[in-house]
């Protein structure tokens, strides 16, 4: 079920400074549902809204987005966030020029000059051409001259305060103009991202990260295709496939400057996240009576938003912690309204403030009891489970149920989350199946079979009665299958990839016969192959080596869904189909929505072009003839907004 703002706030409009109003006014009054506002940690690290046109300067000023802490709610009185800005967390998109290759001669050589001659330089800055030893030996007019080989347009999102190294996933379009059909197979060579709008020379900001790997083709039909199997394959993303280059750095800015204030402030947030291991500077560091350097910790380094609120809710009194969960509690009961902030502050108090709370857990009102049942998840406090459990099988809302099952499935070890999770893998919501999946694999449960596709994806068999394919589009490369008679169906013959790939079975066949060939100029494979899901996935990805000889296509990620994906549209798998939306796109669309100069336009003649003459083309443009339905994905601050999070059902 998507996630959705409260009715009394407005999505920001396109202009920058009612961006930063909005992000102000939110921020400083908490969301008026608990759910909507618990959503926030897990979605932070994938939400952004249209970046600050600040950021698109070639010197990156961070500090040009601050989460105001003036007009205080009365409940976060007494807390940092009544006396700081939380500066530099905001989402950032990246972008770049890429070169893919391994493509089947469906790639292009056409380009403007200015592009070539910046990939020319890349290419031999990357030693091509150069003949060192183990150097690539095509020069760089060669790789692009190459019908095997694209020229594309990278981009992420990077999440706010991430450390370096952290990684994200990327997004990858052919560039419009060239005569490029398809990224199917393709691999992305290592290409610089940058903050801003595309150029190339002189006129770039200085690199934050590097996008590389295998891409990934959604395999579904395009919403505005008028053939069912129309896919696009112009487009594709890398699971992962950013690494982030230097950290993003997170500051506190006093709102009245004060070099005592600003020790105090350093000290009680070093209090509640002390110094840990591999951690090399302390979380905070006043640089000024001005500012505090913030530090994330390494247990925070996938939850940067859940760290950020911890900070913006920590307490300036850490005495007396007692008293004020119990005025906390008082001032929720009054009003349901700011149960997120509540949960967030007694959090931030610790285990102290459970006493306080535990008989929340029964509350009659479901915003105060979730509000309770949250802070104690998080606590680890097995009190809890209980009655999370009862929330998860029994709740009216899809939120609060799959929000639960989220909460249990972070919580430390207890044979009882097991039990009460698998239970949930035969429940009739999709959505609270797929949750409890998720939990339970979070949790190692031995009864989710994990099987590791080599380096590609990694293969899950889940115990259930109804019986479905999942498919990942994010983070971890994934196919999961639900059921355990899931098989092809017999007497079939599919006929794909203009003949490249063909599987056929009389009826009563216990085999199926696989013929493929992998180009025109190779021989064919022709293999027997069992019906069962399992088995069949295996053997689209597994490579044959001399250690194990065991029969495969090699498969990538994106060529197994396909494969898959086929056989489902023609009915061979009777059982559900089910994919992840793509998040990155509509984090893009919100960059850019407005933008008016983001890259010089790509031409359709002889692959040269004047950038000057052209107008430019935006990414929602682009996005938009590419039958994207991302265009009402949610906008809003990653620290108070929700994000949609659907699954895209192919019919």
């Amino acid at each position: 079920m998507p996630w959705q703002l409260p009715t009394n706030v407005r999505a920001p409009m396109p202009s920058p400074m009612t961006t930063i109003r909005a992000l102000r006014w939110v921020t400083a009054r908490t969301v008026a549902t608990v759910a909507a506002s618990m959503v926030i940690v897990g979605c932070a690290d994938m939400m952004v809204e249209r970046a600050d046109p600040a950021l698109q300067k070639a010197a990156v000023n961070r500090d040009a987005v601050a989460v105001s802490a003036t007009d205080i709610d009365p409940i976060m009185r007494g807390t940092v966030a009544s006396e700081t800005s939380l500066v530099g967390f905001d989402p950032l998109v990246v972008r770049g020029y890429g070169i893919v290759v391994g493509l089947r001669d469906t790639g292009s050589r056409q380009m403007p000059s200015d592009v070539r001659a910046f990939l020319s330089q890349e290419l031999a800055k990357r030693g091509f051409g150069s003949g060192a030893p183990g150097s690539p030996k095509m020069t760089p007019q060669q790789l692009l001259n190459s019908s095997d080989s694209a020229v594309v347009i990278v981009e992420g999102v990077i999440p706010p305060g991430a450390p370096k190294g952290s990684r994200f996933d990327v997004r990858v379009t052919t560039a419009p103009g060239t005569s490029t059909t398809s990224l199917e197979g393709g691999r992305l060579l290592v290409a610089d991202l940058r903050p801003g709008p595309l150029y190339t020379g002189s006129r770039q900001p200085f690199p934050l990260a590097e996008g590389a790997g295998s891409i990934v083709i959604n395999p579904f039909v395009e919403p505005n295709a008028t053939q069912r199997d129309t896919i696009n394959r112009s487009s594709g993303r890398i699971l992962d496939g950013g690494t982030l280059s230097k950290d993003m750095k997170l500051k506190l800015r006093l709102q009245t400057p004060s070099h005592s204030r600003s020790e105090s402030i350093q000290n009680t947030i070093n209090t509640l996240f002390p110094l840990e291991s591999k951690q090399k500077d302390q979380t905070a560091h006043g640089r000024s009576g001005e500012t505090i350097d913030l530090t994330v910790p390494p247990s925070y380094r996938k939850r940067t938003g859940e760290f950020a609120e911890l900070v913006r809710h920590t307490p300036l009194n850490v005495e007396n912690a007692e008293q004020t969960a119990m005025a906390i509690r008082r001032s929720l009961l009054s009003n349901p309204g700011a149960a997120g902030a509540a949960s967030w502050r007694w959090q931030a108090l610790g285990k102290r403030a459970l006493p306080m709370i535990q008989d929340l857990y029964e509350y009659p009102e479901e915003q105060p009891r979730f509000a309770a049942l949250n802070t104690g998840a998080k606590l680890n406090d097995m009190l809890a489970v209980a009655p999370l459990l009862q929330m998860a099988r029994s709740s009216d809302s899809i939120t609060y149920r799959t929000e639960s099952i989220k909460l249990l499935g972070r919580m430390g070890v207890n044979a009882e989350i097991e039990i009460g999770l698998r239970e949930l893998l035969n429940d009739p919501d999709v959505e609270i199946r797929l949750a409890a999946f998720e939990a339970l694999d979070r949790r190692r449960d031995p009864h989710i079979i994990g099987i590791e596709m080599g380096k590609k994806f990694v293969l899950n068999i889940v115990p259930s009665k109804y019986k479905m394919i999942y498919v990942s589009q994010s983070g971890q490369p994934r196919i999961v299958i639900f059921g355990e008679d899931v098989e092809v169906k017999r007497p079939m013959t599919l006929y794909t990839w203009s003949g490249r790939l063909i599987i056929k079975a009389d009826e009563g066949d216990k085999l199926l016969e696989v013929f493929y060939r992998e180009r025109p100029e190779t021989p064919a494979v022709v293999d027997r192959v069992k019906p069962d899901m399992s088995s069949m996935v295996s053997y689209f990805a597994r490579r044959p080596t001399p250690d194990r000889p065991e029969s495969g296509l090699n498969f990538t990620y994106s060529e197994t869904i396909s494969a898959l994906h086929e056989l489902w549209r023609l009915k061979y798998i009777d059982c559900d189909f089910r994919a992840e939306q793509d998040r990155i796109l509509a984090e893009v669309l919100r960059d850019d929505k407005g933008e008016k100069d983001l890259r010089p336009e790509f031409t359709a003649e002889d692959g040269d072009s004047n950038s000057d003459e052209v107008g430019p083309k935006s990414i929602s443009e682009i996005g938009a003839s590419r039958g994207s339905d991302l265009e009402t994905a949610s906008v809003g601050s990653g620290l108070d907004a929700a994000k949609a999070r659907k699954d895209t059902v192919p019919r």
